[in-house]
């Protein structure tokens, strides 16, 4: 069994990543694009899932890894939240909103 000796071994920062480039694609287009506090929150939400993770795994000891992680979850929660505004708002499809929250 190997050991994860950087942050960009985890698979859980590896689909944050990927959410977060999709975050930014879907939102660079169309009306959704003009959207700033939406956009532009979500963005923040996307980011935030990948940074704690990053840095709670960078961090002192495994207490404030987990609790990183937790942080990582909520921000998670807030953004699927936040497809749900974007959906409504017609900026994604019902596709991209199930394929989106699925990634989160």
């Amino acid at each position: 069994m190997s050991t994860i000796e950087r942050f960009e071994q985890i698979e859980a920062w590896q689909t944050a990543r990927e959410l977060t480039q999709e975050v930014y694609s879907v939102s660079n287009m169309g009306g959704f694009a003009k959207d700033f506090g939406l956009r532009d929150q979500m963005r923040r939400a996307a980011v935030s899932i990948m940074s704690n993770i990053a840095e709670g795994f960078e961090s002192r000891t495994e207490v404030l890894f987990i609790e990183f992680l937790g942080r990582a979850k909520g921000s998670a929660g807030e953004l699927r939240a936040q497809f749900y505004v974007a959906h409504d708002a017609g900026y994604i499809s019902a596709d991209q909103l199930r394929a989106l929250q699925d990634l989160c």
